[in-house]
């Protein structure tokens, strides 16, 4: 099987380091879609793979009852979590240009139940404008356990698109937000955090597995 990615590995000495939170309930009575994930502990998840690294496709507009049931997908399967900052299409196994994410800063330790107010939903996203020199930082994903990348991504983005009601919107977002959304679209192309040759940061406990899928 085909190496995920070549990267320099960089050991996290805490095996504490990126461990998940629990899934708070979720609010409504559908159940959050589980996430995908390139990879478990036992080895590559060549199933959920497939559906990561294709590319998506957008929804057709107007949004009809199948679309709007995605996206509803979408939300209930993201609200629900106090672990991420963002969600996509893919990685709940909806391969359609759509994505979820917090719209606002907010520190771990003070995350608490979203409304909508918190969040943007962006269907078939279009970065029209990219602005400031690329910052690098370390990014997390849960379509990739247990690890961090370095990544660099513009500080400033304005994006084109349709919010869940299918009504059209164009945003500009800075900063964290902006790294965010960048992560987000990526998925829809089929793009992860391990096709970036940043510096890899992992738990120490986790040695055996990072040898196992990088090396």
């Amino acid at each position: 099987m085909e190496q995920i990615c070549k990267l320099r590995l960089l050991e996290i000495t805490s095996d504490r380091c990126y461990s998940q939170r629990k899934i708070n309930k979720p609010v409504k009575d559908m159940a959050p879609r589980r996430v995908l994930t390139l990879w478990n502990d036992e080895g590559v998840n060549d199933a959920d793979t497939s559906v990561l690294r294709k590319k998506s496709v957008e929804l057709k507009t107007p949004l009809d009852k199948e679309a709007q049931a995605e996206i509803r997908a979408l939300m209930d399967s993201f609200t629900c979590r106090d672990d991420a900052s963002g969600l996509a299409g893919p990685q709940i196994g909806i391969n359609k240009r759509i994505i979820i994410f917090r719209n606002k800063t907010v520190d771990d330790k003070t995350k608490k139940k979203m409304n909508p107010d918190d969040y943007d939903v962006l269907v078939n996203p279009r970065i029209t404008q990219s602005r400031g020199e690329k910052v690098t930082a370390a990014e997390g994903c849960l379509s990739c356990p247990d690890i961090q990348i370095e990544v660099s991504r513009f500080p400033e983005i304005k994006v084109r698109a349709l919010n869940e009601k299918g009504e059209k919107i164009s945003k500009r977002y800075l900063d964290y937000t902006a790294r965010v959304v960048q992560h987000e679209i990526d998925h829809l192309d089929g793009t992860l955090i391990v096709d970036y040759e940043g510096n890899l940061y992992y738990p120490k406990n986790k040695q055996a597995l990072i040898d196992k899928l990088f090396k």
